[in-house]
């Protein structure tokens, strides 16, 4: 296993006593999954953590005076979205050993993809008189560990809003609109845009009972996640830049596009399923539908 070396002192790793990521739900708090296959944008992630610091120790371990302050932060990360930011921090002046709680809640429509919980203590001011080997940046990362959670299964996730369509260009009475915007280079989170409309309350009611969904909603569901299939696919298939050889950035609708494509269409060529569709239109549907499994439950 490889380890960082830093240009200045840390202390040993049990400074830091962790216990394991909890997630809350509705039924109490249970261990963070390595995954959540049912996780969809409209779900909020409410997590928690207990984290004890022997500060005494951090601190003389690194060559630090007994007064510095540190600071236990978390931050998040999603390749999904390619969004990260702060969760919670603790500022900690005190001596012996502390233990701090952190009681943290995502917003499901800033994550997607891989979600990393990075827990770190750091230094929380500059010490300009502080010796080498000492560390003296603001910053400076004294311990750190991380845990992920998957957050995408095998259906594409985009945000999504539900609307009244009333109000817009669509028709009134359709029931879903998937609107893709950008070029493939771009972040997926700011390229698709899944619009349900309200006043279609079977279609409304699914995406309500998503994490739960009843016998009608999975129908309803599966029905949507076919035709954001294709219109994703013959999207990707106009552009004369989405062939075998490209290489998209990590997060990028291309290479979401072609993260959909090989799971659907495992084997096969690009340009033959394009040659497909442009010449069998009805047929490339088809194929579609058996590579979706429509209405199949799972």
């Amino acid at each position: 296993m490889s380890r960082r070396v830093l240009p200045y002192r840390v202390p040993p790793e049990d400074v830091v006593t962790t216990e394991p990521w909890l997630l809350v739900t509705e039924d109490g708090d249970v261990p963070m999954p390595e995954a959540l296959p049912d996780w969809d944008y409209q779900m909020d992630l409410h997590l928690r953590r207990t984290v004890s610091v022997d500060l005494d120790r951090a601190r003389s371990r690194s060559g630090l005076p007994t007064d510095a302050a540190l600071t236990l932060a978390v931050v998040w990360t999603a390749t999904g979205s390619n969004l990260s930011g702060p969760a919670e921090h603790a500022r900690l002046v005190e001596s012996g050993t502390i233990t701090a709680e952190f009681d943290i809640v995502l917003r499901g429509a800033d994550l997607g993809g891989l979600l990393a919980l990075d827990t770190a203590l750091v230094l929380a001011e500059r010490r300009p008189d502080a010796r080498s080997p000492s560390p003296r940046r603001a910053g400076s990362v004294l311990w750190s560990d991380r845990a992920e959670l998957r957050l995408q299964g095998d259906a594409p996730q985009f945000p999504m809003a539900v609307i009244d369509f009333s109000l817009t260009s669509f028709p009134d009475d359709a029931a879903w609109h998937l609107q893709i915007s950008g070029g493939l280079e771009n972040a997926t989170m700011g390229s698709l845009l899944l619009l349900v409309n309200e006043r279609n309350t079977v279609t409304a009611t699914a995406f309500e009972n998503a994490g739960k969904p009843r016998p009608i909603d999975r129908v309803v569901l599966s029905a949507v996640y076919t035709d954001a299939a294709r219109i994703m696919i013959e999207h990707a298939l106009t552009n004369d830049d989405f062939t075998e050889d490209s290489d998209f950035p990590d997060g990028s609708l291309g290479a979401t596009m072609v993260s959909l494509f090989d799971r659907l269409f495992p084997d096969q060529l690009i340009t033959d399923i394009r040659l497909r569709q442009r010449q069998s239109p009805a047929l490339f549907g088809s194929d579609l539908q058996a590579a979706v499994k429509i209405f199949e439950v799972s």
